[in-house]
């Protein structure tokens, strides 16, 4: 029988772990992360001016700002304004409305109103302003082709003169014109800017005339405008009372067709002898627009002086060959 002492011995020999355990104990307590924490971390490249990386990030800052400078930039006009049918001076009635309906085209047309109207809120042409004072498009340097232009709409009202039944196909017919939209008392200073330098200059030209409509398509608002229509006639020249119109039209359906984006800001409109719509502008004028108004007005003038010459002018008689 062993004796106690061996057996101790023996029992502890049993339990002392093996070399090969040990070692990979010692390797698996090497890997650990305590140990890995004591080292100093690699160090991280730095993003050199020079370097490729660094190029691309200021070639995308500068793609960025470009795309955002030419977001904030506001865009010529991009189509001319007006309607495509010659207007007519009548009040549109019911049949006219039912005839209107009666065409898949128009009913279409109606359509694609009915669904943009719904998509705006209410307060989205006061919002507007914020962002360039309502200015949607910059008018252009040069007047609309003649073979493109479009008609400016028939709009009826009452002038300052005392005509109750004005509409504005009998005004513009064979004038040139620059006609004005007012809703507001700061669409009266903007048009007011625009149209004076023109005013000056062919102010006494009797082929020029200047045209302002103040629409108030709101009852309560025509209502109100209808009382002051005395303090109207002390700030407007007299000269100037046939062609200042006061009208309650609803001019919801001629919107788009006008490129009114913004009710509460005013349009010019130069209007040529054919009441077609040759130059618009809209908004705070910019020096620009101003001279363009007065530089297409000045083409048009001279154009419908030299028609009316050709039309005076005696045509020449065939001459008889003598025998």
């Amino acid at each position: 029988m062993r004796s106690l002492p061996s057996l101790r011995s023996g029992i502890q020999a049993g339990l002392r772990p093996s070399q090969r355990s040990v070692l990979f104990r010692v390797r698996y307590v090497s890997s650990t992360p305590s140990r890995q924490s004591s080292e100093p971390p690699a160090p991280q490249a730095e993003a050199v001016p020079g370097s490729a990386k660094g190029k691309e990030k200021e070639a995308v800052s500068s793609v960025d700002a470009s795309q955002a400078v030419a977001q904030d930039e506001l865009p010529l006009l991009q189509r001319p304004l007006g309607v495509r049918e010659k207007p007519k001076a009548r009040v549109r009635t019911w049949s006219d409305a039912k005839e209107k309906f009666m065409d898949q085209d128009k009913r279409m047309e109606e359509r694609t109103h009915l669904a943009r109207e719904a998509t705006r809120g209410y307060f989205a042409d006061l919002n507007a302003t914020r962002k360039h004072g309502g200015k949607t498009w910059i008018a252009p340097k040069v007047m609309i082709r003649e073979d493109k232009a479009l008609y400016f709409p028939d709009i009826h009202g009452a002038t300052l003169a005392g005509e109750e039944k004005a509409h504005t196909t009998n005004i513009l017919d064979g004038k040139v014109s620059v006609v004005t939209l007012l809703t507001t008392r700061i669409s009266e200073i903007q048009t007011a800017h625009f149209v004076e330098p023109t005013q000056k200059a062919f102010g006494s030209n009797p082929d020029f005339q200047l045209v302002q409509i103040n629409l108030q398509d709101n009852l309560v608002k025509s209502w109100l405008v209808s009382l002051f229509t005395s303090g109207i006639k002390k700030q407007v020249p007299e000269q100037l009372w046939p062609t200042y119109m006061i009208s309650n039209q609803n001019m919801e359906y001629l919107r788009e067709p006008l490129g009114i984006a913004n009710k509460h800001v005013g349009y010019v409109y130069l209007v040529d002898s054919d009441k077609k719509i040759r130059w618009a502008a809209c908004a705070d004028p910019k020096s620009e627009e101003v001279a363009a108004l007065t530089t297409c007005t000045n083409v048009l003038l001279d154009r419908l002086a030299k028609q009316r010459e050709a039309l005076a002018a005696p045509e020449s008689l065939p001459v008889e060959k003598q025998p």
